[in-house]
């Protein structure tokens, strides 16, 4: 998993209410991206108790809480809020009352508010999380959507890959990112690609230089971050080598344990490389619709061998 994500980070991205404003928030991590409703821990049964965790209080908590009596709650909540926790959240715009806000001054416990429902925002915050603190790599490459397939283009540098992005760019496609692409392992089946903060929305021109994207073709040419569904590895076309012809076999390669299909295509003058990358990102979604071309193209050759040999 990731370090963690800065505390501040996640109240400005969920757009959370703070009821503890003196609480230091500058060194809080979250490194987990799941998240507690503190039930048991709210009645005094700590065992197993996750408190690593961002803690959520929703209506069902809040209406326990109104039964306990005034002891009581302070015991729990003392009891609570001596654990190293990261954070309260109270969901549906409630509210804590006095004795939570002067238990979370004095352990230095922040509490936040939200309007949205508690299923709503655990969902939110822990597909948030689960990105931000997924593990993660960085590779040399270009990673374009094609017709909503993420297109991963690597090679040598120098080859051509950020000039078939800009060329898939003018043709409608939106840039992730160029020349380095941050890839986070999100599930055993999806990888996420974006781009650093430092080159986001940047393409490098050999001859020209750096390019704003962003600018030039404005905001529906890029977008943040993009599932990596396919690879297209561009090399050097050798006279000598045997290149696919048919595409009955898959190859693949592999990030972070994930493997991803990966195409790899000759280059030579007169080859149209965005158009190339198109029909591959078309193919493959075809493929994911159940209709695979080579094996059309197979099944039809089988089914005219066997009518000569009938005859």
């Amino acid at each position: 998993m990731g370090k963690g994500v800065k505390l501040c980070e996640i109240v400005k991205r969920m757009e959370l209410t703070s009821f503890t404003p003196d609480v230091n928030l500058e060194h809080k991590i979250v490194t987990v991206p799941d998240i507690n409703r503190p039930a048991l821990q709210l009645t005094g049964y700590f065992d197993y108790f996750d408190d690593d965790r961002i803690q959520v209080i929703g209506y069902v908590e809040y209406t326990y809480l109104s039964t306990v009596s005034a002891k009581r709650k302070r015991e729990v909540y003392n009891n609570f809020l001596d654990y190293d926790i990261p954070c309260i959240v109270f969901t549906r715009d409630l509210k804590p009352d006095v004795a939570l806000l002067e238990f979370a001054n004095e352990h230095q416990i922040p509490i936040f508010s939200t309007s949205k429902h508690t299923s709503e925002f655990m969902a939110e915050v822990i597909r948030w999380l689960n990105v931000r603190l997924a593990p993660r790599i960085s590779i040399h490459g270009v990673l374009v959507d094609v017709y909503g397939v993420g297109v991963l283009i690597m090679g040598e540098s120098g080859i051509g890959k950020s000039e078939a992005a800009l060329e898939l760019i003018k043709r409608g496609h939106r840039l992730v990112t160029d020349d380095v692409v941050e890839i986070r392992k999100v599930s055993d089946v999806t990888l996420v690609g974006s781009a650093p903060d430092i080159t986001r929305h940047f393409i490098e021109l050999r001859g020209i230089g750096i390019v704003d994207v962003k600018s030039m073709f404005g905001v529906q040419s890029v977008r943040e971050t993009q599932n990596i569904d396919l690879v297209i590895t561009l090399e050097e076309w050798k006279s000598t080598m045997e290149y696919d012809r048919l595409g009955l076999d898959e190859n693949y390669m592999e990030f972070l344990g994930n493997k991803v299909i990966c195409h790899n295509i000759p280059i030579r003058p007169g080859r149209n490389l965005a158009i190339i990358v198109e029909s591959a990102a078309v193919n493959h979604r075809q493929k994911k619709m159940g209709y695979n071309a080579a094996q059309e193209l197979y099944k039809r050759v089988q089914e005219n061998l066997s009518k000569k040999g009938d005859a």
